[in-house]
């Protein structure tokens, strides 16, 4: 388990941040995307928006493209790098730095962080830094938004740490459980290019809707909305999934 977190970020790898885009792919349908941007200038109004982990622009680009100013961060040059190559991408504002410190020097409306990425945080401390730093962002009744997977603990037969997410032609993708008192999962990926296969099992640290919402109010902020995708179906305890947003104080 050490070893895995003490590994690099798989997207500090400019091989992993070029074939980003493609390893992705379903995230990208028009359907999903314009859906997502809809909450997003929704929540951002006339305010500055600021994407934590902006990686190649899949939201960031088509959000400033709807006419909001959006200023991104991301540790990963690589990750910039791909996204500096795409027609819109010279509209944001782009910081090279950790989310749960750096700051992109603006007062904004919303803050988001989507697609499972508060878990590459690998420790609770971190993500609580995260949540403070976006605060610390927000002009006060600013929102905060994470998209995030539901741990699937519960879907594991006794005994069993592996669930299966994807098992396509092109992608095998599997989360095993190794960590239960510190919440680490390893993410396992093939992705399948004809005869070429490309191996990643990064290290994630899992978190619970509460100890979101724990965290939230320790850095003076309240939940005000919560649902299941972007379509904003309600959230049970079925849901997979959730879009989650706070408002500072």
């Amino acid at each position: 388990m050490n070893d895995h977190l003490r590994s690099p970020d798989a997207h500090l790898d400019p091989v992993v941040a070029e074939a980003y885009d493609s390893s992705h792919s379903g995230h990208f349908a028009p359907t999903e995307i314009d859906a997502a941007i809809a909450v997003l200038a929704e929540l951002a109004g006339s305010g500055p928006a600021v994407e934590f982990a902006v990686g190649t622009g899949r939201l960031a680009i088509p959000l400033a493209q709807s006419g909001v100013e959006v200023h991104g961060i991301d540790f990963s040059e690589p990750m910039l790098d791909e996204m500096r190559k795409k027609p819109g991408a010279e509209q944001i504002t782009l910081t090279n730095g950790d989310m749960a410190a750096t700051s992109a020097g603006v007062e904004a409306s919303l803050v988001y962080l989507v697609f499972n990425t508060i878990m590459n945080l690998r420790s609770q401390e971190l993500q609580v830094a995260c949540f403070r730093n976006a605060a610390a962002h927000l002009a006060p009744g600013g929102h905060f938004l994470i998209e995030t997977m539901v741990p699937e603990l519960r879907l594991l037969p006794p005994g069993e740490t592996i669930r299966p997410f994807d098992v396509s032609t092109e992608h095998v993708g599997f989360d095993e459980y190794i960590d239960l008192v510190n919440q680490i999962l390893i993410s396992h990926h093939c992705f399948i290019d004809g005869d070429r296969v490309r191996r990643s099992s990064p290290a994630f640290r899992y978190v619970w809707p509460a100890e979101l919402d724990l965290m939230a109010q320790m850095a003076g902020m309240e939940l005000v909305s919560r649902w299941s995708d972007w379509q904003r179906t309600p959230f049970t305890g079925e849901s997979a999934a959730h879009v989650s947003i706070w408002r500072k104080h």
